[in-house]
């Protein structure tokens, strides 16, 4: 197994230091090794959950952990993710299996997990330039997108023993109440009239919860690991939010980060997903692939659409107000209120029937 590229990993001072001799003493109890000849590093980007290469009895695995500073109600759970990783990849082959959970928060201040590693490309921001503007690349990598999101709703939960994971009965319903929420202690100053008209409007045109299926909750491009040559995916990472619930919120979820050129200045400036660069297909016909390969009616999507945009808005907000109260000074924080409002922006003209 290859070791991680130098260029996808943080500098040692640019790292988010952890107390390395309590994560040692503590896996030592359980009868594992952290080696420190290489040192553990932070694997670059990502906002939220730090995530570090370590060698653990020899081998290269991945230490996980929440954010640091306090933490939204429910947000970041490393158990849930750690009992999906545990049995998932007995039923998907680009799962990888989850080693070990810390269920002690008294060790480095907050629980944490150790994940199987799998090398592979990962795409984040942007496309590599040796890869950018490739029509048939992009083609390739919303199949693979679109296949993959299918892939992971067909999973029968319960031959896994994930039947009983979260509570998809007023999944949805439990969805608008929640992100209101959220985004009024979120808001920015003045935006108050946006988040009441989209909520109301989230409220009227709620709709049945679908037959629930196994979801992810942030599937995205920089969420899979590629095979490089093939871009078959290798492992698909970060399920802290995974659940059950509606799939179409899922899919509605992936695509809130498929940008349009077209699409308003926060769409491109939040730099989620490099569907431009890639020539990923037009939403639309994302929306068509998805309804072919999985059968699902999606007469109901729009609200599916508006509810995921809006939750896309409310999470910039967050992580935008722990720039603004202090929480951390890290500047990448510093525009994120601006773009989460934008977003919000975005939405309401979506709700409208003015932009899809």
């Amino acid at each position: 197994m290859s070791e991680q590229p130098a260029t996808d990993l943080r500098s040692p001072q640019d790292s988010v230091a952890l107390d390395w001799s309590a994560v040692r003493a503590h896996l030592a109890k359980h009868g594992l090794r952290l080696d420190t000849d290489p040192p553990p590093r932070q694997f670059a980007g990502g906002l939220a959950n730090l995530n570090y290469l370590i060698h653990l009895d020899g081998k290269p695995a991945v230490l996980r952990r929440p954010p640091m500073g306090e933490l939204p109600a429910g947000a970041y759970d490393m158990a849930r993710e750690f009992r999906i990783l545990s049995r998932l990849p007995d039923a998907l082959p680009f799962i990888a299996r989850g080693l070990h959970l810390c269920d002690d928060p008294s060790v480095i201040g907050q629980r944490f997990q150790i994940i199987e590693y799998r090398p592979g490309l990962v795409i984040r921001e942007h496309l590599p330039p040796h890869l950018a503007h490739r029509p048939e690349i992009g083609a390739r990598l919303s199949q693979v997108l679109l296949e993959t999101i299918a892939a992971i709703h067909a999973v029968d939960t319960k031959a896994i023993g994930l039947d009983d994971l979260g509570r998809p009965d007023g999944f949805l319903a439990r969805g608008v109440s929640g992100w209101r929420k959220r985004g009024l202690a979120a808001k920015e100053d003045g935006t108050d009239a946006l988040h009441h008209d989209v909520g109301a409007w989230l409220e009227t045109h709620l709709v049945p919860d679908g037959k629930p299926s196994l979801l992810h909750n942030d599937f995205k491009l920089n969420n899979i690991i590629l095979d490089p040559e093939t871009f078959a995916p290798r492992a698909v990472v970060d399920w802290d939010q995974g659940t059950r619930g509606d799939p179409l919120f899922d899919f509605a979820t992936l695509l809130s980060y498929w940008i349009h050129a077209d699409d308003p200045w926060a769409m491109h400036d939040m730099e989620q997903m490099p569907a431009v660069e890639a020539c990923l297909c037009p939403r639309q016909e994302a929306v068509a692939t998805y309804a072919r390969i999985t059968g699902r009616d999606m007469s109901d999507f729009l609200f599916h659409r508006v509810l995921a945009m809006y939750k896309l808005s409310v999470i910039f907000l967050q992580l935008g107000l722990r720039y603004r109260s202090g929480v951390t000074q890290e500047p990448r924080y510093a525009p994120l209120t601006a773009i989460g409002t934008g977003i919000l922006e975005f939405t309401h003209e979506i709700a409208q029937g003015r932009a899809f």
